[in-house]
């Protein structure tokens, strides 16, 4: 039963504890930020460390497009090329796309929507944000070492036979995987034993239930990847024959090895993703969200259903064709939970009193890359399609509209929502808005020309391609630059922003879930009074308006 008494009084101020100011000027200095077991700390460290790794993703993806500018090529040889399209997968799936929404804001948020101090295990949360950093330097080690040229689903036997530091690679994947095993872990540990009183689950925000949901695959899945990069390791190194067809192995093996964790993978990318447009359609649009229930409840079936559809990347490998059947249903399957989101977003949007800020522009650019991506990836799921479209281009744009366009949208999202309450200061939102249209124009301008071109038949991951797919292979080129011109003026105005940006109000959006009552930016221990939830959640009845009009002091 909803209630109007408020979650927090916001009107008393209680005076901090000596030495408890903001955790921004708490204590300066390498060490204290090297040694933090502060979660905002740490969720800053990695959001550093995760932008670094998807500005050098995305130069690599700019040095593809410009050499693809001629269908001859322009600036490498092939081995040289096959190397940058490597380290650009590389880069982005296991360096950003993987970490960077739990890492970084899973990381600020996720205690402070559940009324707790810290995460419950902040040790193994540091240790996490190290084990990154190791394999961030173990994949910048293996560029040195010689590169590597397998593409990033690293398949065998050629991973078997290149003379490149494929070894180096596979640890750093192992290292990597390490840290998202932990991240779960502390995740899981965290939403179980430290919401506020009052705090059910089904007074938790979605944000917290996609993390949870993500979490629960990340200690299931990526076990299965650290198995199978070290069994490729031992291969090379000692040849037992596993994979490795001249000594009796199965190549294809390794691809049901590699796909079991990898497709419930794309979902420990993209469920975080969901749970950011959920949080944000409720507070722009001022609307308590549509189907909350069934929103929460499809992340978990996404999360069950997700370790039983590795198969359909697999239509032209061999396998038996009812196996092929059951991966093909599955797939359609899917989609239904996924549709449930995309549908609940849209009835809150309607008739909702719609704030047309920079991160409900990010939003709404994710709900139409998103549906383009979903559908197509219907389209992939039907047999005989995807046997004609297997390995081309249309791939390729499916991916980075579900991969790409969809979660680093949604992460610009929720960087630019919970950008005030991290640093207490605004960005420019003019500024924040042309960069979004420009994002969004050079997106599709990239990743449009590539469907079509994908069916007419243009393999991806060619250095070289007939004459007639040029004027798409321009048209793409153009699209990456317009696209990294937007990413660029983002880049700017958020760093501008923490040297000269006003000072945000205490709770800039008018938000009702924790993480907007507690105090802007958060004290050391995240709140200045333990918070007890009496209200359901999204209820915007509660909202205290004055609180939306004071200023970080």
């Amino acid at each position: 039963m909803t209630t109007n008494v408020p979650v927090i009084d916001t009107h008393a101020h209680h005076a901090p504890e000596a030495g408890a100011t903001n955790y921004l000027n708490n204590r300066s200095g390498f060490w204290s930020w090297a040694g933090t077991l502060d979660h905002k700390r740490i969720g800053l460290m990695y959001l550093v460390g995760v932008s670094i790794a998807f500005l050098c993703g995305g130069l690599f993806a700019l040095l593809v497009r410009l050499h693809l500018w001629e269908p001859e090529g322009m600036l490498f040889d092939n081995a040289q090329y096959n190397q940058i399209f490597t380290l650009h997968g590389a880069f982005m799936v296991f360096l950003f796309v993987i970490p960077a929404i739990p890492g970084s804001l899973g990381n600020m948020v996720l205690p402070l929507m559940l009324g707790a101090k810290d995460v419950a295990l902040p040790r193994l949360n540091l240790l996490s944000f190290y084990l990154w950093l190791t394999g961030a330097v173990l994949a910048t080690l293996a560029i040195v070492l010689g590169g590597f040229d397998t593409g990033w689903t690293f398949y065998t036997p050629y991973s078997l036979y290149t003379q490149q530091a494929v070894v180096t690679i596979g640890l750093a994947i192992f290292v990597l995987g390490f840290s998202s095993i932990f991240t779960g872990l502390n995740f899981i540990v965290t939403v179980h034993k430290l919401r506020a009183p009052g705090l059910t689950w089904f007074r938790m925000p979605l944000f917290v239930w996609a993390l949870y949901a993500t979490s629960l695959l990340q200690v299931l899945a990526t076990p299965v990847l650290g198995i199978t990069v070290l069994l490729v390791a031992f291969e090379r190194l000692y040849h037992i024959g596993i994979f490795d067809p001249r000594l009796g192995g199965d190549p294809v093996l390794f691809e049901h090895f590699f796909w079991f964790y990898s497709h419930p993978a794309v979902y420990i990318m993209v469920l975080p993703a969901f749970g950011i447009i959920s949080e944000l359609v409720s507070v722009h649009s001022r609307k308590p969200l549509f189907g909350y229930k069934l929103i929460a409840f499809s992340s978990l079936a996404i999360a069950i259903i997700s370790f039983l559809v590795w198969g359909h990347h697999m239509f032209t490998s061999g396998q038996s064709t009812y196996a092929m059947f059951a991966f093909s249903f599955l797939t359609f399957f899917v989609a239904i939970p996924t549709a449930i989101k995309e549908f609940s977003w849209v009835a809150t949007i309607w008739k909702g009193s719609i704030a047309l800020n920079s991160p409900m522009l990010y939003t709404l650019a994710f709900l139409i890359i998103f549906a383009i991506g979903g559908l197509t990836g219907v389209i992939l799921g039907a047999l005989n399609v995807d046997i004609h479209l297997h390995d081309t281009y249309f791939v390729v744009a499916h991916f980075h509209y579900v991969m790409m366009g969809s979660i680093a949208l949604a992460f610009f999202a929720g960087l630019h929502h919970w950008w005030p309450k991290m640093f207490g200061v605004m960005y420019d939102e003019f500024l924040a808005k042309i960069a979004c249209a420009i994002i969004f124009i050079g997106f599709n301008a990239t990743f449009l020309p590539q469907f079509i071109m994908g069916s007419r038949g243009m393999p991806r991951r060619y250095a070289t391609y007939v004459p007639d797919y040029a004027p798409y292979h321009a048209a793409s080129t153009v699209g990456v630059i317009i696209l990294t011109v937007g990413i660029g003026m983002m880049v700017f105005y958020l760093v501008a922003s923490l040297f000269q940006g006003k000072k945000a109000m205490q709770n800039q959006w008018g938000g009702v879930t924790l993480d907007w009552l507690c105090p802007t930016p958060p004290p050391l221990e995240n709140f200045d009074v333990p918070p007890k939830v009496v209200h359901e959640v999204y209820d915007y009845s509660t909202l205290d308006y004055q609180s939306m009009q004071t200023p970080v002091r």
